[in-house]
């Protein structure tokens, strides 16, 4: 039997096709691009309440500076920068809290397929 048969050729074709599909489909997918990790959402919350205080500083330290009025503005700014990274931070949370449960839902969905 040779390969280079009209009839073979095709069949080998459909068969290299054939483990092309089933490759792709049992490819690992790559975790890190699909989920974030635990230390990048702690990161970025850390750095949102960071955020807030130092914009908080800067107003206040500017007001603080313009009206003369040191301490007063500065402590306020630094108490409402900190209330706004806090509240941040709570809405990042509640973003990838909502993805999570989607991404498990698409997966229970896909299990109870099977």
């Amino acid at each position: 039997m040779r390969v280079t048969d009209p009839d073979d050729k095709e069949r080998l074709r459909q068969l290299e096709e054939r483990i092309e599909a089933v490759k792709q489909t049992q490819a690992p997918k790559d975790h890190m691009e699909e989920h974030y990790s635990q230390a990048q959402l702690a990161w970025r919350m850390v750095i949102e309440l960071v955020a807030g205080l130092l914009i908080g500083f800067g107003v206040g330290l500017g007001l603080d500076t313009l009206f003369g009025t040191k301490p007063i503005f500065l402590i306020l700014f630094i108490f409402l920068g900190f209330a706004a990274g806090v509240n941040v931070m709570i809405r990042s949370a509640k973003e990838i809290q909502a993805k999570q449960l989607a991404e498990q839902d698409a997966v229970a969905e896909t299990d109870e397929r099977d």
